[in-house]
């Protein structure tokens, strides 16, 4: 399983137009694979939209993208708003449960470490004996490594009640020795972004 994570930066106070158009073709495309999320930002880089979409491999991607153009089914007309576009592709951790439908929002957090080479697979240890006791505080996303695109990419993403509820989180982690992991490497790079997640996405 890969999951294609896709950032796309949008012209100011166009995001209202990007997920109406997206949101009317969704049902089309679902026909061939499922939306893993969909998300907007609300702090960090503003006008940024965020999708990912699971499939079971390169050769998957290629061909679903492939069908849905020639079916005509995909992508929305929002090429007069994007400014940039992004794809990744990421591998799930093993301890990350399956994209699916949930209500665990509505405040997303989406954190992107960049570490040296060779020392993601120490992270990925290091959260996997952590992991069971963080999420008891709030549900964890997904957590993924990088493959195609930025490499030696951590990339992990939360759901909060509300701001509020991710500063007493966070606080009472630390308090309690419960999160961050103990690990032996640190990133060399730090990003994260806040977000609202689409009306349409599974994830609310």
């Amino acid at each position: 399983m890969i999951h294609e994570i896709r950032t796309y930066d949008l012209k100011p106070r166009s995001v209202p137009e990007f997920l109406e158009k997206t949101g009317a073709m969704l049902p089309g495309r679902l026909k061939y694979t499922p939306l893993g999320g969909f998300f907007h930002t609300e702090v960090g880089p503003l006008n940024q939209v965020v999708h990912i979409w699971p499939y079971d491999d390169m050769n998957h991607r290629a061909e679903t993208r492939a069908k849905v153009i020639e079916d005509g089914v995909w992508p929305p007309d929002n090429a007069g708003i994007i400014l940039n576009m992004q794809s990744e592709i990421y591998y799930p951790a093993p301890f990350m449960e399956p994209l699916g439908p949930r209500k665990i929002g509505p405040l997303f957090e989406l954190r992107i470490y960049t570490y040296a080479s060779g020392d993601v697979p120490k992270v990925m240890a290091a959260w996997g004996d952590a992991i069971e006791e963080r999420v008891k505080f709030s549900p964890l996303v997904g957590a993924w490594y990088s493959d195609i695109g930025g490499l030696n990419k951590w990339a992990h993403m939360w759901a909060y009640e509300s701001f509020e509820h991710r500063m007493s989180v966070r606080e009472e982690t630390r308090a309690k020795g419960v999160w961050p992991p103990s690990s032996p490497v640190s990133p060399l790079k730090q990003e994260n972004k806040l977000l609202w997640a689409a009306d349409f996405s599974p994830i609310q």
